[in-house]
C-alpha cells in the first residue's frame, strides 16, 4: 500500500469513528476497503414472477410448538407457531412470520359466503358481507398482538437452551386495515344499556370472548380485512378479524362471524376454563385482558455467541397501555442501567425497536432490559412479578428477561 492510499484509508477510518461513535469505530476496519475486487462478478438474474420470494441465503421461519416445554413437534400436533424475533429487523412482522395460535386448525373460509352478524341489544340487527365492509370508511393502524401465554416458558424455571423465539415468539406487529367498531355500532344502534360485546369466530372450536365496551375499546377497535397491505392470511383470520389494540391475542377473534351486544359477560368456556389467571391463593382472575409493559433483548439472546469488544444490543418493547417511552438496559445483572436509543416513531400499542452500543471485556455477566410506557408503567423484575402473582399462573408473564453470558461469550436463558 502506498503512503498516499494508506493515509486515505486512515482518514476514512477517522471520519467513520468521529461521525458514528463507538459503533462506527468498531466497523471502520472492515468497512474501509476501497475495492470490489473480491466481490463475485455480475450475473444474469432469474425471470420475474408473480410474487417475490426471500433470498436463498436467508433462512427464517416460525417454529411450531404444542405448549410450554413441548417443542420439535409435528405441525399437525402444534397449537402455536412462534415468530423468529432474533432474525427480524425493525418492528413490523412479515405476515407469513406473524405468530399463530389456533384451537382447531386454520379454516379456509370462502369470502363470498362469509358473513358478519351484529345483533343482541341493538335497534337494527344487520348481516354484512365482506364487500359491504370493504365499501365502508376504513382505518389502518400498526399494533401488536400478543398471545396471553407469551413468556410462559420462564414462569417456574429457565431452560438454558431456549432462544428468544422460544421464550417470546408469541408477539408480532402488523399494520391492520378495517372498519372502525364505532362506525358499525352506530349502524346497528346499540342500546345504551349494552356494556358488553360477544365476539365469535367461525373456526370449528367456536372461540368466543366477552369484551367490555369501554370508551377506549370502542374507539380503538376495528373489524380488519387487511394485514400489511394485503388481505388477511387464513392463519390470521381471513376474511375478517376483530382487532382490539393492547388486549390479549385471543380476544382479537379470528375468522370473525358474529358480534352480539348485551349488558353482562356471557361466561363462555374460554373465559371460565381457559383464559383465566390462576393466582397464588388458588383463586382465578377473569377478564385480565390488557397486555402489560414488556421488553426483551433479541440480540444477543439465547443460544447466540458474542465476541469480546464491540457488540450492539437490540430488542423490542411494547405495552398494551400505550406508547413505549423509555427502555433501559443493564449489562451487569441489574446493578446499573443505561437508557437505550429508541428507533422512532414509537407508536401506541405497537412494538418499538431499541438499541445500545456495548463494549464487552470478556467478563461473565448478565444482560437485561426493562421498559417504561407513557402511562408510567414499568416492566417488573421477575421477583416483583412473582411476589404479586405467584408461580401458579400460566399467562401474562411480562418479567424482565435475563440472558447470561459466560467467559466464552455463550448466551443462555436464565432467571434473574
Amino acid at each position: 500500500m502506498s503512503m498516499q492510499s494508506e493515509h486515505e484509508v486512515l482518514s476514512r477510518r477517522t471520519f467513520l469513528a468521529a461521525s458514528a461513535g463507538v459503533a462506527g469505530a468498531a466497523v471502520a476496519g472492515s468497512a474501509s476497503a476501497d475495492t470490489l475486487a473480491d466481490v463475485p462478478p455480475r450475473e444474469l438474474g432469474l425471470p420475474l414472477s408473480g410474487r417475490s420470494e426471500r433470498s436463498k441465503f436467508v433462512h427464517i421461519s416460525r417454529i411450531p410448538e404444542a405448549g410450554p416445554g413441548v417443542r420439535h413437534v409435528d405441525p399437525a400436533d402444534a397449537i402455536n407457531s412462534k415468530t423468529p424475533l432474533d432474525k427480524l429487523v425493525g418492528t413490523v412482522t412479515p405476515s407469513d412470520l406473524h405468530y399463530e395460535r389456533s384451537h382447531s386448525g386454520v379454516p379456509e373460509l370462502d369470502p363470498a359466503k362469509h358473513r358478519l352478524l351484529m345483533h343482541g341489544m341493538v335497534r337494527n340487527p344487520l348481516v354484512f358481507t365482506l364487500a359491504d365492509l370493504m365499501a365502508m370508511p376504513a382505518v389502518s393502524r400498526v399494533t401488536f398482538i400478543e398471545c396471553t401465554g407469551n413468556g410462559w416458558e420462564n414462569w417456574k424455571s429457565a431452560d438454558p437452551n431456549l432462544t428468544v423465539q422460544n421464550t417470546h415468539g408469541l408477539v408480532s406487529t402488523s399494520e391492520w386495515t378495517g372498519v372502525p367498531l364505532r362506525f358499525l355500532i352506530d349502524l346497528v344502534g346499540k342500546h345504551r344499556e349494552s356494556t358488553w360485546m360477544l365476539a365469535e369466530g367461525g373456526d370449528a372450536a367456536g372461540v368466543d370472548r366477552s369484551i367490555p365496551l369501554t370508551d377506549e375499546i370502542v374507539s380503538e377497535s376495528f373489524v380488519a380485512y387487511g394485514q400489511n397491505g394485503e388481505p388477511l392470511r387464513p392463519a390470521h383470520g381471513f376474511p375478517l378479524r376483530l382487532i382490539v389494540p393492547g388486549c390479549e391475542g385471543n380476544v382479537n377473534i379470528k375468522w370473525l362471524r358474529r358480534l352480539k351486544f348485551g349488558d353482562q359477560p356471557w361466561m363462555t368456556r374460554w373465559e371460565t376454563a381457559r383464559y383465566t389467571q390462576l393466582l397464588a391463593n388458588g383463586k382465578a382472575r377473569q377478564f385480565q385482558l390488557r397486555m402489560d409493559t414488556n421488553s426483551v433483548i433479541t440480540s444477543p439472546s439465547g443460544m447466540m455467541a458474542i465476541q469480546r469488544g464491540y457488540n450492539r444490543i437490540t430488542g423490542l418493547a411494547w405495552s398494551g397501555h400505550g406508547k413505549i417511552e423509555r427502555v433501559e438496559v443493564s449489562t451487569d445483572a441489574g446493578a446499573s442501567w443505561r437508557e437505550a436509543r429508541l428507533n422512532l416513531p414509537s407508536l401506541p400499542k405497537a412494538q418499538a425497536r431499541f438499541q445500545m452500543d456495548w463494549q464487552w471485556d470478556g467478563t461473565p455477566t448478565k444482560i437485561v432490559s426493562r421498559s417504561t410506557d407513557d402511562k408510567g408503567n414499568v416492566q417488573p423484575s421477575r421477583a416483583q412479578l412473582v411476589e404479586q402473582v405467584g408461580t401458579n399462573a400460566l399467562f401474562h408473564y411480562n418479567a424482565q428477561q435475563t440472558w447470561s453470558i459466560d467467559s466464552e461469550g455463550n448466551v443462555r436463558n436464565v432467571l434473574a
